[in-house]
């Protein structure tokens, strides 16, 4: 009797294990993507890079960075609608909200964004007014 207890209190360990290690708090370690500099290239209207791979339900850190030198106010409404935003970190502080509509960035400048994808789709981003000018992308969920 005590080797099927033992055998079976091992079984429950290894599936116990097993399940937190395929769940469990997905706010933890979330993956660093690429940052993406906005304001790039010799007249400063390109972004890179153009297209971000993401999974649904996966943390992910996305660094944003102005490095152009014309006015952009970041857009990308659809993705963040479907996306669980964790945090925002910028200039020191840690931001919690709820969803974010935009990031304006006048200057040189970063943000920290810590979000999970919920649903699968490709969903834009861009700086409002100049998509035309090479200032758009995706964000590519599966």
């Amino acid at each position: 009797m005590t080797r099927i207890t033992t055998l079976a209190a091992a079984s429950l360990l290894a599936l116990t294990s097993a399940a937190h290690a395929v769940g469990g708090d997905l706010s933890s370690l979330p993956e660093q993507l690429e940052t993406l500099e906005v304001g790039t290239g010799d007249n400063g209207f390109g972004m890179t890079p153009n297209e971000f791979q993401m999974q649904t339900g996966k943390a992910y850190h996305l660094n944003v960075k102005a490095v152009g030198w014309h006015e952009c106010n970041w857009e990308a409404p659809s993705f963040f609608k479907n996306s669980w935003l964790r945090k925002i970190e910028a200039g020191g502080m840690e931001i919690k909200v709820a969803q974010l509509n935009e990031l304006e960035m006048d200057s040189d400048g970063e943000v920290d964004l810590f979000f999970v994808p919920i649903r699968p789709g490709t969903y834009s981003f861009h700086c409002r007014g100049l998509e035309d000018r090479g200032m758009s992308g995706s964000f590519v969920v599966e």
